[in-house]
């Protein structure tokens, strides 16, 4: 049987740390960034982090299975 391939989309939107942690880029952080206050757009350099089934489910996804 062929190999799984993981999810291309996935793999360019999140990472997994060493600890399994699944991490994402923060949203509102693209455009119209002048009427956001600084404090905001410092709070959104973070990543943000999944949890319960979504990070199942993209943990399943950049498996491959």
């Amino acid at each position: 049987m062929p190999k799984q391939k993981s999810h291309s989309g996935a793999k360019k939107r999140f990472r997994v740390t060493k600890n399994g942690k699944v991490l994402h880029r923060r949203q509102n952080r693209s455009h119209l960034l002048e009427k956001k206050s600084a404090e905001r757009k410092r709070r959104l350099h973070e990543d943000g982090q999944l949890q319960g089934g979504d990070k199942t489910r993209v943990k399943r996804m950049l498996r491959g299975q």
